[in-house]
């Protein structure tokens, strides 16, 4: 049984200029003490033709943790430009959120992204090179896409074979693929603040 549950994940900064920072609130309950840290990815696909643009924007070590509910808000630089082709700078594109306990991979959510110009003259004509400055970023929050990973969360055996899945693995270690976040009980997305109590 997993030892960590995503509760709350919520886009901050939503819609954004293309180089503003990612932010996620994240809120996550853990059923009891974590000895190691969790590491958190945001990782950004910069092309659906190769995984080698894909960019890490940051990664954060959360812990060790002690059980109970925890939030914090994660940050990362926008992607570098200069490493995304350009056929790919516009249009629709994912960026994931994970979290792995021990270098294994627990939970994978993807956000659609969709990058455009607002000026109504640039969609229409596109420069043949963009204009990051006014390119607008509109991560798709109500739809998000979970993938969970079985795992061995205890000391005794490695996680070797869980690390980190390639696409192929991702099928056989999976407990549900493309699984709407809201459909988990326990799990709501909004683009909204949380409102102060």
């Amino acid at each position: 049984m997993a030892k960590v549950h995503v509760c709350n994940v919520i886009v901050l900064d939503n819609p954004s200029p293309f180089l503003n920072p990612f932010q996620f609130e994240i809120t996550f309950e853990c059923i009891e003490d974590l000895s190691e840290d969790l590491e958190w990815r945001i990782i950004y696909v910069g092309s659906a033709e190769s995984e080698e643009f894909d960019q890490v924007l940051d990664t954060v070590y959360v812990g060790p943790v002690p059980e109970g509910r925890h939030m914090f808000v994660f940050q990362a630089d926008s992607p570098n430009p200069d490493k995304i082709p350009e056929a790919d700078l516009v249009g629709v594109t994912v960026v994931l959120l994970t979290c792995s306990y021990r270098s294994a991979e627990f939970i994978r959510v993807g956000y659609y992204v969709s990058n455009e110009y607002q000026d109504p003259e640039l969609k229409e004509n596109p420069p043949a090179k963009p204009l990051f400055e006014k390119i607008q970023r509109n991560i798709l929050a109500s739809n998000p896409r979970v993938t969970k990973f079985k795992i061995n969360w205890d000391n005794n055996i490695e996680n070797s074979e869980n690390v980190p899945p390639s696409n192929n693995q991702m099928k056989d270690n999976q407990i549900s693929s493309d699984e709407s976040l809201k459909s988990i009980s326990n799990v709501h997305i909004s683009n909204q603040v949380p409102m102060e109590t």
